[in-house]
């Protein structure tokens, strides 16, 4: 273990640690593997370990002087391998059933990153902030702090409003704003959407929140009385029999699976809506469809060609919503670390030019030998376009 004790005193003593994993334990312990980073805690340097079990994590802050003692512990009684990485190298620690050692060392793959654990981004809704909705929604605590299994929703949340605040403007000249979400769910985005427009912003709004469960809309319901967000209201329906409204500001559909999505896309084309934000998932329309000799290394491999299919359609509504006149992009969401379903198609009504737009669409079907849901439902609207 001498060689061990090293390498951790060097690596401690010269604060060049980035990142270490301890894994392959000896025996069945409560957790199966340790991960390492140090931090700053006001302004002094820790290390914090990561104890990660079947179901949760727990997280440990060591001092320094208690760093080299520690780690050599966990080597000597129950773990057989450590990743480090420095600054200046990366190193393999490997130790045999009878204790023997091996270190490999290669060179740096990781760059030092800022260290400070508190640092704050600036999110549109601040963290340790009291906020009303995201107390209700188990997001945060009475007293604003925000509870560590639900910060990647709480991240998610401020990702949704900074997408909407890209194009906000575009609905400053409306008096009133009509919103439709469609697939709502839990509602976590619908109701930062009511706050945004109206304890941020001050506009003029009424949301729909739409969905099939009887019971979460009974939920969400008692929770926008509790909270007198008097326009907001939730709803059961389906998306493509929902007639409840006759002109649309914004929809937006987050999750709602396979063409459940398109059928929103279309019932916002219907209502000319200014703005369409639209989170699409299991796209399956299209994996047994697709199909060109071509793409036959990608096609065999079942789990390419899924997310292959699921490119394709986004790609496909993408430029659907373009041949309809929407500015469109396609944006990452969330990291993809947390969800493969991480891309949000934005649209913005105002695209005049969709000559180009059309001739890609009719290469693209007849590529892939494909006649989509999307273009099917819309019917005469699209094919007006396409054979102008």
């Amino acid at each position: 273990m001498e060689s061990i004790r090293n390498l951790l005193d060097e690596v401690i003593q010269e604060e060049s640690l980035i990142d270490c994993m301890i894994s392959n334990v000896r025996k069945k312990e409560e957790y199966n593997k340790i991960s390492i980073r140090p931090i700053l805690l006001k302004e002094k340097l820790m290390y914090q370990f990561t104890y990660h079990y079947d179901k949760k994590v727990v997280h440990e802050n060591v001092e320094k002087d208690q760093m080299l003692g520690k780690m050599i512990s966990l080597f000597e009684t129950n773990f057989k391998q450590g990743q480090i990485y420095t600054k200046e190298a990366d190193y393999q620690i490997l130790i045999s059933k009878k204790f023997k050692v091996k270190i490999l060392k290669k060179a740096p793959t990781k760059k030092q990153k800022n260290l400070s654990h508190n640092r704050k981004k600036n999110y549109i809704i601040p963290e340790n902030i009291p906020n009303p909705f995201l107390y209700r929604l188990g997001v945060m605590n009475e007293k604003g702090k925000v509870f560590s299994q639900k910060y990647d929703k709480f991240r998610q949340i401020n990702r949704f409003l900074e997408m909407v605040r890209d194009i906000v403007d575009e609905l400053k000249n409306k008096e009133k704003i009509k919103v439709i979400d469609f697939g709502c769910g839990k509602s976590y985005l619908t109701f930062a959407l009511y706050y945004y427009f109206v304890d941020i912003l001050n506009m003029d709004v009424d949301i729909i929140g739409l969905d099939l469960k009887e019971d979460v809309v009974m939920h969400c319901n008692e929770i926008a009385k509790d909270l007198r967000y008097e326009k907001l209201k939730f709803m059961m329906g389906d998306i493509a029999h929902f007639n409840q409204a006759n002109q649309v500001d914004m929809v937006v559909t987050l999750h709602a699976c396979d063409t459940a999505t398109d059928a929103a896309l279309v019932k916002a084309i219907e209502w000319n809506a200014k703005i369409i934000l639209s989170v699409p998932c299991c796209q399956h329309e299209l994996f047994d469809k697709i199909h060109n000799p071509l793409m036959m290394p990608m096609e065999k491999h079942g789990i390419i060609k899924e997310r292959m299919s699921a490119l394709i359609t986004d790609s496909i509504r993408a430029n659907i919503l373009e041949i309809m006149g929407y500015d469109t992009q396609i944006l990452e969401f969330i990291d993809m670390e947390h969800t493969p379903k991480n891309l949000l198609i934005r649209g913005v009504k105002g695209n005049t030019g969709y000559e180009k737009a059309v001739k890609e669409y009719v290469s693209f079907k007849e590529f892939w030998g494909i006649t989509p849901y999307f273009e099917k439902e819309l019917g005469e609207k699209l094919q007006k376009r396409i054979t102008e």
